[in-house]
């Protein structure tokens, strides 16, 4: 008779699945609750620890790391010497495994837990079990997911109970992907663990990093490139696990848009709307509402922000996505931390309403999720860095002879955010008005010289640099990029300083009765 192995902690479906076996001609091995679930279902089960004559240990850390169950599982049907092993040692065939692991990460990442529970949930007996199936997947069918059940059991059926080469290769990729995930989501907790011991490196000798496939996309940032999306499994609030409430497919650029944008927005306390373009947010703004955040936003550069991405940090009200619509201005993506059935109602009126995606984050993503390392690919390697997060409040010392008013003040923080998230190199012009809110009137972007990005910003503000403040990612190299900005009314500015030249700046600005400040930070955004 054919055998199987049960034995999972997800119990989704696993009675239907072990009853699909039985009346294939399966007999079925089992531990514990699942062979409990298995029995209460009307399944029988027989006992690992009857089969292997060795009985569970230690709280259940000891009961499938035995010679039965491994040699069951490793033995070569097709090599007469391990076929002599096997029955020489009364070892039976397994010949199908179902498998999956003690819940790790939802452990790790409930609030509380003590760190003897989160390591008493490290599967030992499962990945190995898993592993030996699919090293040995020519002779066993691994399963590790649920939802591969219903495939599995038609497979057999449709071959007299044995499993083509091609879906037991599938299903040992799977396994091993399962295994590497579960290890790398362990690894990850004891470097966490390991990063707060006194002279530990911050970054780990090696990197282990994994991530499930939420959706293949339609294709990455051009047509001819293949892309899909990817989550970590983390808990909680994210752009990975926003709930699509509308609109077509995602693509590549949305979610990079959308990110970038997002990112903008959580930077800010009070209500706040970005309008993101090409990765650039060509539109952002702080009010005492969500409704004057986006008007302030739209009115920065309205060009732009046709076919853009528009985050909030706030709820989506049926009076924000009317105002949406009535401004004929056509978003791609609407990210919120919640949004009202009403809102959807109003977006469906606008001619492009049926098209727009709405992603619902379930709420405020927390500040794991928010200053999460960022990796980027590079020819035969990767990068790792820190989120731009600093740990040490900027300097705000003020070089020039005049000091910047207290509206001039919050506008120019509220400009040194932004130039966080703006590409280099980059200047932001900015202004505020009496009602507390600030919003930005012209952005240079992505630039390759300082200067070019303030003639961009000033081109881009017009009229409204007049009187407007600015920020820079970084010092000015030389005194013309300021210059630039003076020649058109900016009245005040903000930059890391550090140049050799910052005396020459210095100069410049006090000449034109411009205030300045030096941060000390930098903020380059490659």
């Amino acid at each position: 008779m054919r055998r199987a192995l049960i034995s999972v902690t997800d119990k989704a479906g696993v009675v239907e699945f072990a009853r699909g076996l039985r009346e294939l001609g399966f007999g079925i091995l089992s531990t514990g609750g699942t062979r409990k679930a298995l029995l209460e279902g009307g399944v029988d089960a027989d006992e690992v620890a009857d089969y292997t004559g060795f009985p569970e240990l230690m709280d259940g850390r000891l009961k499938t790391l035995h010679p039965k169950v491994h040699g069951g599982l490793l033995g070569k049907r097709d090599d007469a010497g391990h076929v002599k092993a096997m029955a020489m040692h009364a070892i039976e065939p397994i010949d199908v495994l179902c498998v999956n692991l003690y819940r790790f990460r939802e452990t790790a990442g409930k609030p509380g837990v003590s760190r003897s529970d989160v390591v008493e949930n490290i599967d030992i007996g499962g990945p190995a079990m898993i592993r030996s199936a699919a090293k040995n997947h020519a002779h066993v069918a691994v399963v590790v997911d649920p939802a591969d059940y219903g495939m599995v059991l038609r497979t057999l059926r449709d071959n007299g109970g044995r499993l083509p080469t091609d879906a037991a290769r599938k299903l040992a990729a799977k396994a091993f992907a399962h295994t590497a995930s579960y290890d790398a989501a362990i690894a990850a907790w004891f470097d966490c663990e390991r990063r707060t011991m006194p002279g530990e490196a911050f970054f780990p000798q090696r990197a282990v990093f994994s991530g499930e496939k939420l959706q293949d996309l339609r294709y990455g940032e051009n047509p001819h490139q293949q892309s899909a999306f990817y989550s970590f499994g983390d808990r909680g609030p994210s752009l990975a696990s926003a709930r699509q409430l509308c609109g077509k497919e995602l693509s590549y650029n949305n979610i990079l848009d959308a990110d970038a944008a997002l990112g903008l927005a959580l930077e800010f306390e009070g209500p706040c709307c970005v309008i993101v373009k090409h990765n650039n947010p060509c539109g952002t703004a702080i009010a005492e509402s969500p409704l004057r955040a986006f008007e302030l936003a739209l009115a920065s550069d309205p060009v732009s922000a046709f076919g853009g991405i528009l985050a909030l940090n706030r709820t989506l009200e049926a009076t924000l996505a009317a105002a949406i619509v009535q401004s004929n201005t056509f978003v791609e993506v609407i990210v919120a931390p919640h949004v009202e059935a009403s809102a959807l109602v109003e977006l469906g009126k606008a001619k492009w309403g049926q098209n727009v995606r709405v992603l619902d984050l379930g709420g405020l993503p927390d500040e794991a999720t928010r200053h999460r390392f960022i990796g980027r690919q590079v020819a035969g390697g990767f990068l790792f860095q820190t989120s731009d997060h600093p740990n040490e409040a900027p300097k705000d010392l003020v070089t020039t002879k005049r000091a910047p008013s207290m509206a001039e003040q919050k506008a120019l923080w509220f400009a040194f955010a932004v130039c966080k998230h703006v590409k280099s190199n980059a200047i932001v012009l900015a202004r505020s008005a009496d009602d507390g809110s600030c919003h930005t009137v012209g952005v240079g972007a992505g630039q390759m010289s300082r200067v070019d990005a303030a003639r961009l910003a000033c081109e881009k503000a017009g009229e409204k640099a007049n009187g407007a403040v600015l920020a820079g990612d970084a010092f000015f190299p030389f005194a013309d990029g300021l210059q630039v900005c003076a020649d058109a009314g900016v009245k005040a500015a903000i930059q890391p300083g550090g140049s050799k030249r910052d005396a020459e700046v210095i100069a410049a600005a006090d000449a034109a009765g411009m205030a300045m400040m030096f941060t000390g930070q930098r903020h380059f955004r490659h």
